[in-house]
This record gives C-alpha cells, structure tokens and sequence, in this order.
C-alpha cells in the first residue's frame, strides 16, 4: 500500500541534516513509501547534494518560505507563519496530497496548527499527544503526554478510545487492555476525575483492566495507559531523567578505578545489549490522536535513526487506517452512550 509522508525537513534542531538523511534511509527500505520534503528549497537541494541522493520518483519538494523557530509561541507561528514549512506540510495532509505528516519542530506550535489546519474528529473535543515506553513485556502505549493539563472524564474516556485503537492497529492487537494511572489499584483511591472516568470506562466497549500505577507502566500491565496531560508529561520526564541518572551513574562507577574499567570491557557486550533495549530514538515520535490526519511529532533532538523511526510510526498509523478506526469506535461508543441514557429514563 503506497503511503506518501509530508516532511517538515526544516523542524528541529538539526533541520535538513536529519530529515533528509532519514528519509532517504526510509526510501530504501520501504519500496511503497513516497514523501515530500517541504521547507526551503535550496537548503533542501543542497542537503541532498551532500547526501549524493540520485533523483527519485518516490520523492519531490515542496517549497515552504519560511521557518517555525523552536522556542516561537504558538499563537506568533499560527498567526505570523502560514508559509512555514509545520504549515505547509500539514496542509498536504488536509488537502489530500499527503497521507501523514512528521515534524521534529516546536510541539506547542504544531499542535495549535495542526489543530486549526485539520480540525478535531467528530466526538473528539481535544487531540492528546500519545507515545510509546519501554516495558517488561515489550512497550507500553501511554497518552495524553502533555497537550491537555486539566481534563474531564469525558476527555479521559475519549483517550482510552483514540489509544485503544492505535495500540490495536499499529500493534495487530485485538482488544487491548486499558488502565487507568492513578495513585493506587484500588476503586476508592484517586481524585473524583479518575473516579468517575473508571465508571466511564468500566461501562465502555474497551478492555478496561482498571487502575494502575506508575510502575505498572514499564511491568506492562497493561497495553495502554490513560492520564490527563499534566500527569503523563511529568511522567514522561520524570523517566527520561531516571535514564540519563541511569547512564551517568554507570559510567562513573566504571572509570572509577583500573579494574572497573577492565570489567567495564568485559561487560561491554551485555552493556550494549542493555543500551539497545532501552534506546529512547527506537521509541522516538509522539502521535496526535484526534485529529483529521496523522501528524507524529518528532523529539527535537532527533538524529537520523530517531527521526526515520518517527517516519515509520507515521507511516504505520496510515497504513493500518487508524483514522478510520478510531472514527468507527466512537460512534459505537456514542451509540451505546445514547442507549444507556434512553434506558435510565
């Protein structure tokens, strides 16, 4: 199935010298893939001259003029950059011309464009930034990241829908389980919101395992997690801090002595091993769920292996019509919803 990528070649910090590389790795592996390089044209030429890149007819470049800068508001970028590379390229997505768009660009201006540009899904009230953690089990699916601070249980309860059905199509999964982060397993712990989004939840079509905690996510108790954005953003940071605390610590504790840094070339192969399973570039790119198109944020400081697996995850999505999905889901839970009501007059 041909899938065609609109890549904001411009965002990040690294700009073209990522995005291209990582593209056209992408391109040689993946024979149905085509993309669209959107940004300044002569960056963007010069880029691929350095790369040796031979025409292709699976890539073509879209001019965009001007650029998002990672510490813009988002109010200036949607409001002063409609040319913007971020812009342009969802604008691809909106007009039919892309299936997806990848951006390592600033989160809070590609969020406030893509949600102007595409609009929310029907019986969505707020898109919510979903990403991919490590776990025991393989990897755990988590949102919303950090896009809704303060949420109702009706917007928890569309999270565990939109999350639901990625896990299920990118993942293969029929039924995937659901909890719910709180502070404690019990029905009784937590604030009234996570409450009543469990009774929400408990009376939905989802696999609603009930709640868990913060370890529960890297155990893999269960395949998605659900929490408003404050908690899931503090969270997320809270365990890439733990990983680079992690690492330091090891690396310190091996050059600590002539002998440590013997077992340290002894142990390199587990070391190595270790480094892989856990490598936050394999889990690189965050989904905006609830959108009128796939839009995959890139992390900033990607390199090209982080930034192609953002290409993938966005390429996955449309592949397996998760738009579609989550579009069918909520109609049968507003169906249900509809039902209940009727029966409690």
């Amino acid at each position: 199935m041909d899938i065609t990528v609109a890549i904001d070649a411009m965002g990040g910090d690294h700009g073209p010298r990522v995005t291209i590389p990582a593209a056209l790795t992408l391109l040689k592996q993946d024979s149905e893939l085509k993309v669209i390089l959107v940004g300044l044209t002569v960056a963007i030429e010069a880029e691929l001259r350095a790369q040796k890149a031979k025409p292709n007819p699976r890539m073509t470049i879209h001019h965009a003029s001007e650029l998002v800068l990672m510490d813009e508001s988002p109010q200036s970028a949607l409001k002063n950059k409609k040319d913007s590379s971020m812009r342009v390229a969802i604008n691809l997505v909106k007009d039919g011309n892309a299936d997806a768009c990848v951006s390592a660009g600033n989160t809070g201006a590609l969020m406030a464009t893509a949600r102007f540009v595409l609009k929310t899904l029907p019986g969505i009230d707020r898109p919510a930034i979903a990403g991919v953690l490590p776990s025991k089990v393989g990897m755990t699916h988590m949102l919303d990241l950090g896009a809704n601070a303060d949420c109702t249980p009706e917007h928890l309860l569309q999270f565990a829908i939109m999350g639901s059905v990625l896990v299920s199509c990118v993942r293969n999964k029929a039924n995937p389980t659901v909890g719910l982060l709180n502070i404690g397993s019990e029905d009784i712990k937590g604030n009234e919101v996570v409450k009543q989004t469990a009774e929400l939840l408990k009376s939905s079509h989802l696999n609603f395992y009930g709640n868990v905690e913060g370890d529960d996510i890297y155990k893999g108790t269960t395949d998605l997690v659900v929490c408003d954005g404050f908690v899931g953003n503090v969270a997320l940071k809270t365990s890439e801090g733990l990983a680079n605390l992690m690492g330091s610590f090891l690396k310190e504790e091996f050059k600590r002595s002539p002998i440590t840094k013997l077992m340290a070339l002894i142990s390199m192969p587990v070391l190595s091993a270790f480094r892989k399973r856990l490598d936050p570039r394999c889990y690189n790119g965050a989904s905006f769920l609830g959108l009128r198109g796939i839009v995959v944020k890139s992390h900033g400081g990607a390199d090209v292996f982080a930034f192609k697996h953002a290409i993938i995850k966005a390429v996955d999505e449309a592949r397996s019509g998760v738009l579609a999905h989550i579009t069918e889901q909520l109609a049968l839970e507003h169906t249900q919803s509809e039902t209940s009501a009727k029966v409690a007059s």
